[in-house]
């Protein structure tokens, strides 16, 4: 993989912070995007611009066109069987409050349950706890080991007449744990409930089959592999997204209104009510051009090494603590060192033009669970190079050395 010729795709690269070259290592909450994509959405807006599946007249037929190929870019992409189970929305979180609503409405009842784990992303927890709330579910936890691994054997016994859904991350956010997926759906639908996967963390990584994976849902938003933000997918079943209510109503999802009775649109339709953002998945399907091009087999193996040469530097900074050892990893690396404060770490370093993010990750229940309030958190993209690790490791040891 020709790095320096994919660095030159992305302008922000160029940038200086406070005199010094960019450092981006905070991929994990937004990449980069490059000028493929950005001149995709500059020149729709100035010469393709009009709304979709409304007019008869050329340019919204042409608009049309580009955003129904997106949709078949995304299905080509996950391996999906049929564009009808693509649903586009405005990003993971949206994509998980739909599922949640339209499962929650049409399939379950008070004392049901679904299963999470205790490594989620606030938005594939709080969806889940304002369904209980409203319906009276109840919410059971994966637990998980001192490596930041799912204890597979207790996740089985969650399992009762009474389960309907499991929704689980396939990456952390925070540990760069990659979950047994396949593993995990198989146990599922062994007990006959359906697997909700998030792969906000592994889409932009790694290849994501759903048809090999047997998902029953997945979800991913598109400005975390190098799209525009604002703009996610909800994929599922045909046959399950056929026995879920809409998720909002109004115009596009309808096939007949009056005031006695309204008729839903057929798939997909049914979930995207109003104008999309018929810009914004012509951005995504750029994107997912772009990684393809690369190749996501080939971006995983470069993330991989690049990965495996920041955990080796970092350990060897005194008073260094990473957290999630898991041997199955993706490209995310949390961490504290001795008693410098996360935030204080990641202002300093920012100072040095090195970008990383800081805090609970929107992960509260797992810092909980590790017993601290918040990490520092580098997360690696397509572009980053060892140089810019090394460049880590000394600003680490420059704030280290201040305190």
């Amino acid at each position: 993989m020709d790095v320096e010729r994919i660095r030159a795709d992305f302008p922000i690269l160029c940038r200086q912070i406070y005199g010094r070259p960019l450092v981006y290592f905070d991929n994990g909450a937004t990449t980069q995007k490059p000028r493929s994509v950005v001149d995709a959405i500059v020149d729709e807006y100035y010469s393709v611009n009009a709304n979709v599946h409304r007019g008869v007249h050329f340019l919204s037929q042409q608009a049309t066109e580009l955003h129904e190929a997106s949709r078949e870019t995304v299905r080509r992409f996950i391996n999906a069987k049929s564009t009808n189970e693509i649903i586009f929305t405005r990003g993971t979180t949206e994509s998980i409050n739909l599922l949640a609503f339209s499962f929650g409405e049409a399939m379950l009842q008070s004392g049901d349950e679904v299963i999470v784990s205790v490594m989620e992303h606030h938005s594939n927890i709080v969806p889940w706890q304002l369904l209980a709330s409203r319906k009276g579910i109840k919410i059971k936890v994966i637990p998980m080991n001192d490596k930041g691994e799912l204890l597979l054997d207790q996740y089985e016994t969650l399992f009762t007449e009474k389960t309907k859904m499991v929704s689980v991350a396939h990456v952390s956010n925070v540990l760069g744990t990659i979950n047994p997926i396949k593993e995990m759906i198989d146990v599922a639908h062994a007990h006959g409930v359906p697997f909700l996967v998030d792969a906000a963390q592994s889409i932009p990584h790694m290849a994501v089959d759903v048809q090999n994976l047997d998902a029953d849902f997945l979800v991913f938003s598109a400005h975390k592999i190098y799209g525009p933000t604002g703009v996610g997918v909800l994929y599922g079943k045909e046959n399950w997204l056929e026995k879920l209510p809409p998720y909002q109503g109004g115009g596009e999802m309808i096939q007949h209104v009056s005031f006695e009775k309204t008729i839903f649109n057929e798939l997909p339709f049914k979930f995207e009510a109003g104008t999309p953002d018929y810009i914004g998945t012509t951005g995504l399907a750029k994107a997912l051009d772009y990684v393809s091009l690369i190749g996501m087999e080939v971006i995983s193996a470069y993330e991989d090494k690049l990965t495996k040469y920041a955990l080796e530097r970092l350990r060897s900074i005194p008073g260094m603590q990473i957290f999630g050892e898991s041997e199955n990893r993706g490209s995310v690396i949390s961490f504290l060192v001795g008693d410098i404060h996360h935030f204080d770490m990641g202002t300093l370093l920012d100072r040095l033009g090195i970008a990383v993010r800081t805090g609970h990750h929107c992960a509260q229940p797992l810092m909980q669970r590790l017993g601290i309030e918040g990490t520092v958190r580098a997360s690696f993209g397509l572009y980053n190079t060892v140089e810019e690790i090394d460049a880590l490791v000394a600003g680490i040891n420059r704030v280290r050395l201040m305190f």
